[in-house]
């Protein structure tokens, strides 16, 4: 059977697990794209200095991890109270220095599949200083939104790290397979109303209904941060260009 893996182009993306088992092997970094929480909430924290580790198991074993690493466990839930959580908005007064585990399905599990294949987060916020950092590496480079899960636990496509991963490929020069070059299109297509097109996907309804409309504004807040959170050991740092 022909490999599906872009192998003709220099600038690749692909969704999910799936997507980094068919990269990787063919990519000098990978990029992680998860906008509503995992990587707005990587980028703010890690701006704040403190560092992240992802995990993916909401579970007693996140507890064990955390006091493990002599780190801060984020609660699995979003939550309007005080804590930290999967919420950006959470994070934004974090402590530099603190060890904080991230436990998410999509964003941390990806950060923990790449392997030793260099890792950054990308999101809306640092766009552009991840596409400059990442051309640094070499030039192949592959993209990986992270997508939603399904109540079934399949991959739903979304179009918040379709937009993400659109913006991230749009400072990048290079031969863009057919599936970077249509994010790169949506992403240009939306960019003038990028909050309000995220607002009314399904990934932003769903934020607003449940009352942290605030973490679709800071997602959407598009080259606000010249972070570049780099996966160090199974740890994101913040870094800068």
């Amino acid at each position: 059977r022909m490999q599906v893996n872009q192998l003709e182009f220099h600038i690749r993306l692909e969704w999910g697990i799936k997507g980094i088992e068919v990269l990787a092997p063919i990519s000098d970094v990978l990029i992680i794209v998860d906008i509503l929480s995992f990587s707005t909430s990587v980028d703010i924290a890690t701006s704040n200095g403190a560092i992240v580790l992802p995990y993916t198991y909401k579970d007693q074993t996140a507890q064990e991890f955390a006091t493990t690493h002599q780190a801060l466990l984020a609660q699995p839930k979003r939550s309007l109270s005080t804590g930290f959580t999967l919420s950006p908005s959470s994070l934004l007064k974090i402590s530099p220095g603190t060890k904080l585990v991230l436990p998410s399905p999509n964003g941390s599990t990806l950060s923990l599949f790449t392997s030793t294949v260099p890792t950054i987060c990308g999101c809306l916020r640092n766009a552009q200083v991840v596409a400059e950092y990442a051309r640094g590496y070499g030039k192949n480079i592959g993209i990986i939104p992270a997508g939603e899960r399904w109540e079934d636990g399949t991959l739903r496509v979304a179009c918040e790290d379709l937009l993400g991963a659109g913006a991230i490929l749009s400072y990048l020069k290079g031969k863009l397979s057919p599936e970077s070059r249509l994010a790169q299109i949506a992403f240009t297509e939306f960019k003038d109303h990028l909050t309000q097109k995220i607002k009314g996907c399904g990934s932003g309804k769903e934020l607003i209904a449940r009352g942290f409309e605030q973490d679709i504004d800071l997602a959407c807040a598009v080259n606000s941060s010249d972070n570049i959170p780099i996966l160090i050991n199974n740890q994101y740092h913040g870094s800068n260009l």
